[in-house]
């Protein structure tokens, strides 16, 4: 990360008592909560860190049952920047992530990202991979992760065919290929996936893995997973859950050479954020 000092002023504080959820328990294969209908909290046991407690938690999203989208500042002309939390209090979202890394101006997109008429960032940057969601045409998926360097894939048929779509760096491409390489620099970990069955997947881990790592526990896991993208890393690195019955706050803390500690319990504020409203249901 570049911004630091600009993140530092905006930190909004979250005690444990709001709900900070840092550790969970899990055995090695896994455990399933069902948060609501068509949404599910996977927590898994990754390779073993004196960093943190090994959790990784993978929350499943049926895009069936819940409607995904993106909001950011510039889209609500908004004068304050809210943690996630705030977010999905504010705009009624059940759960919400970070919507990838952002500018020095604490407002712009890395890469390309649309809103529905409202376009973040217009620039496509050398990122490989673009998720899209919201489909205008009954022929495309409701929730899809898209290689940009695919032979059948066009950007603008993306762009003008959804109503949101954001471009983040590429973890791993479809059909499970782990696009890093090694590298000592490690941190927490928020990302976005899909599986073997279009099911929207929100990662997120505290204890700081290289991505190289990180991307080999991924497709080990059972949770089909086909291909992912970062987000971001770090303090940053988010993750909410807001339902009647569920209120969880996921937190990053570790990053090589900015952040080298694990007792971070903040929330930091996000200018873009994804979040889920329940997708209303069609009379059979």
């Amino acid at each position: 990360m570049t911004r630091w000092t600009v993140v530092a002023v905006l930190v909004v504080v979250c005690a444990f008592s709001s709900g900070v959820c840092l550790a969970t328990g899990a055995d090695d294969t896994g455990h399933w909560e069902t948060i609501s209908a068509g949404m599910q909290l996977g927590t898994f046991t990754g390779p073993e860190s004196a960093l943190g407690d090994s959790r990784i938690h993978v929350l499943r999203i049926d895009p069936e049952f819940w409607e995904l989208k993106i909001m950011g500042i510039s889209e609500i002309d908004a004068a304050n920047v809210y943690s996630p939390m705030r977010w999905c209090e504010e705009y009624g979202f059940s759960a919400a992530i970070n919507a990838g890394m952002y500018a020095m101006d604490y407002s712009t997109h890395v890469g390309y990202m649309q809103s529905g008429l409202h376009v973040n960032e217009h620039r496509m940057n050398h990122y490989k991979s673009v998720a899209a969601f919201g489909p205008k045409r009954d022929d495309l998926p409701l929730f899809r992760i898209y290689d940009l360097d695919d032979g059948g894939v066009n950007v603008e048929d993306i762009v003008n065919g959804y109503e949101y779509v954001v471009q983040n760096l590429r973890m791993i491409k479809r059909r499970g290929e782990n696009r890093w390489s090694r590298q000592e620099k490690m941190w927490s970990e928020v990302a976005l996936g899909e599986d073997e069955d279009g099911r929207i997947l929100f990662i997120f881990c505290r204890t700081p893995y290289t991505v190289y790592e990180f991307n080999e526990v991924l497709m080990s896991l059972p949770i089909d997973l086909v291909c992912a993208q970062h987000l971001d890393g770090g303090p940053v690195a988010e993750m909410v859950i807001l339902t009647d019955e569920v209120r969880r706050e996921f937190i990053g803390s570790y990053e090589t050479g900015c952040c080298e500690y694990t007792t971070n319990t903040r929330a930091y504020p996000l200018p873009n954020i994804m979040g889920v409203v329940p997708r209303e249901q069609q009379e059979p």
